[in-house]
């Protein structure tokens, strides 16, 4: 639901750009499975390229792979995840159970994009998280329309809001189409490309760019920045994380790697290592850990305690929080988040109808001071009908 990833309910399509590497590309990528189509078919069409080089081609269905999870492990572990509700709740119910939630956690293309987006989560309600997401997205697009235009960029250089006319533009550009068929097998995860298609299309690009690289905000005023994007303290910290990677400090490629391992003892290691980094506390490390494959932990927050009392009718706290997930979800170690995020899902669908049809407009809605007005304004639909 944060920007710059869109859902279109009509098409029942993903959309978002992507920076691709050797030589450097951002190009926009539609993903799409046409109902006719096998569940391991995804249909993806790149904007912005009259061409794909086979490096380009590489960073794209790595990133679209990362998003999805689309890999033998993530497999795996879905599986024993249904296989472990399966036989606690017997196969009808667990059926019922998974019907909003297939065991996959979307994610960014990027763990730096995954970092800061778990940021913009802290200590505000869901619309605030959503604004400030698409506050740098469209600073990303005010910083590379300026680059464009200058041809250069200054290292005290500020961007500018564009001006009202730019928020809209309509180009022709290239497109590319492929089939991606994901198969997952014993060895391998076999990712196969075919019909390459070129066409020319209109497409029409809301006045947002990609999310910003770490090169981009690192060199940014942090008054600045807190102002333009409204992110408050989170300005600081999401600098120095830029920075921190900028300079080296902060190795994401290494974190990636050591995160294969998804082990108690590797979790403890990874999660020390990014507590060093300020302004991640065990919220923020648990949402960066979860990301990374790790469904031990459940990222407890004011949500988190909102959904015990509600659904468990549990005298939660914030002292009791932590606590009391580890006893309610014990049982489905090791995705104890998986089983939380089921149960999250099912409730947030019961109560605004089924997410996948939500308008972009009412993502604001999903908050914890809408829950309550709308379980009464169910119940009374409900009564309605049954009188009916």
């Amino acid at each position: 639901m944060l920007a710059p990833n869109h859902w279109d309910p009509i098409s029942r399509s993903f959309s978002r750009p992507l920076r691709l590497t050797s030589p450097p590309l951002t190009v926009t990528v539609r993903i799409s499975q046409p109902p006719t189509s096998s569940s391991s078919t995804l249909y993806l069409r790149v904007y912005g390229a009259s061409s794909l080089s086979p490096p380009h081609r590489h960073s794209l269905l790595n990133q679209v792979s990362r998003m999805l999870r689309l890999s033998e492990s993530e497999e795996n572990k879905v599986r024993e995840f249904r296989s472990i509700v399966e036989a606690l709740h017997g196969e009808e119910e667990a059926t019922e159970y998974l019907r909003s939630f297939s065991g996959r956690v979307f994610r960014s293309p990027t763990l730096f994009e995954d970092m800061v987006k778990c940021i913009l989560l802290c200590n505000c309600q869901f619309s605030r998280t959503l604004s400030m997401a698409k506050a740098l997205c469209e600073l990303q697009f005010e910083i590379q329309h300026q680059i464009s235009s200058s041809k250069a960029a200054d290292d005290d250089f500020i961007p500018k809001t564009p001006a009202g006319k730019e928020s809209k533009r309509k180009l022709r550009v290239s497109k590319v189409s492929m089939r991606l068929e994901s198969k997952f097998t014993e060895s391998k995860v076999d990712n196969s490309v075919s019909d390459l298609q070129l066409s020319q299309e209109p497409l029409d690009f809301v006045g947002m760019g990609s999310f910003p690289s770490p090169e981009e905000l690192a060199n940014l005023d942090e008054s600045f920045l807190a102002k333009r994007c409204n992110l408050g303290y989170r300005a600081n910290r999401i600098l120095k994380l830029a920075q921190g990677v900028v300079q080296g400090n902060i190795q994401l490629t290494q974190l990636e790697e050591d995160c294969k391992e998804t082990s108690l003892s590797s979790y403890d290691k990874l999660s020390q290592r990014l507590r060093q980094i300020d302004g991640f506390g065990p919220f923020t490390c648990a949402n960066v850990l979860m990301c990374m494959g790790f469904y031990h932990v459940i990222p407890a927050d004011s949500e988190t305690i909102r959904h015990l009392k509600q659904v468990h009718s549990k005298s939660c706290t914030v002292q009791t929080v932590g606590r009391d997930v580890e006893l309610i979800y014990a049982k489905y170690a090791p995705f104890q988040f998986l089983a939380y995020w089921a149960e999250m899902w099912h409730f947030y669908g019961q109560r605004f109808g089924k997410l996948s049809e939500l308008p972009v407009s009412d993502y604001k809605l999903i908050t914890a001071s809408n829950m309550k007005n709308k379980k009464i304004a169910t119940r009374k639909r409900s009564k309605t009908s049954a009188e009916e």
